[in-house]
This record gives C-alpha cells, sequence and structure tokens, in this order.
C-alpha cells in the first residue's frame, strides 16, 4: 500500500538523498519548515518504511573495484528465494533482482580482479539450482544515483 506523502516530506527525502549527514536544522533551513517539523516528519517516514537506512555513496573504482557485472540468471522452478539469498550473501554482490524476461534474476557484483569475477562465476554456475547465467560487464558508469522525488 502506497503512503501518501507531500512536498515537505518530498523536500526532506530529496535533501537525505544527497547528503545523509545532513542535521536537522540544516534540513529545515534548506526546506523552509522548523526543525520540529523536520524531527516529526523524518521519524514519521521512517516508521511508515519510506527511509529505510542512511548511507554513504562510494566510488568503488577509486578504491580498486573497477569491475562492475551484470549477470542475469536462470534458476530451476520452485528454487528462486533460495538461489537469490545463496547468490546475495556473497560479499561481492552489490545487488539481486526478480525480473520478467529470459532470466529470472538479475545480479549485479563488483570485483578487483578479473579471477575474482571468473571464481565467483565458477561457483553460481556449479549451483544445481542453477540452468545458465548471461554476464555483461559494465565498461563505465554514466549515472549511478538515488532518483529525486518531483515536488508539485
Amino acid at each position: 500500500m502506497d503512503v501518501d506523502i507531500d512536498n515537505k516530506d518530498k523536500k526532506i527525502l530529496n535533501l537525505l538523498i544527497d547528503d545523509a549527514k545532513l542535521s536537522y536544522r540544516k534540513i529545515a533551513k534548506k526546506a523552509g519548515v522548523s526543525v520540529a517539523t523536520v524531527m516529526n516528519r523524518i521519524k514519521r517516514l521512517e516508521k511508515e518504511g519510506i527511509i529505510t537506512k542512511y548511507t554513504i555513496g562510494v566510488k568503488y573504482s577509486k578504491i580498486g573495484y573497477d569491475m562492475q557485472v551484470i549477470i542475469d540468471v536462470r534458476i530451476s522452478e520452485g528454487k528462486l528465494k533460495d538461489a537469490e539469498k545463496k547468490i546475495a550473501i556473497h560479499p561481492n554482490v552489490f545487488a539481486v533482482y526478480d525480473n520478467t524476461g529470459q532470466f529470472d534474476a538479475t545480479v549485479i557484483a563488483k570485483f578487483k580482479k578479473r579471477s575474482d569475477l571468473d571464481r565467483f562465476l565458477k561457483k553460481i554456475q556449479a549451483y544445481d539450482f542453477v540452468e545458465r547465467i548471461e554476464t555483461k560487464l559494465l565498461l563505465s558508469t554514466v549515472k549511478e544515483h538515488m532518483i529525486k522525488l518531483p515536488i508539485s
């Protein structure tokens, strides 16, 4: 069920998307509302499950994770949830998605070396529930950012 949010909520969310470290006071100033309003709205957005965590952005390529891949996985019928859980726990896995089409799941992972990627691919190919994989090496990142909410 969708939760109704207004423009004040959207402004607060957009400010947090840009900088999760902003203080209530700075958010209030930028959003044009009181500090108490910011505090109450953030608590409500957390309680409603709209704000799920506060995080940072990391430029992985600057710390050696130059290989980013998209791996499409076809999974045996009835094994999707188990397969996704098993794949998702690998430390190099950035995201796992259910999807439609020829493949059942899409995995995004980041690696420092080609040999690390090779070991990972051989590992998941050996799982009995994996029928087929297709791997795409991403060459460059044009945009990677949380989407901002439109304010009417």
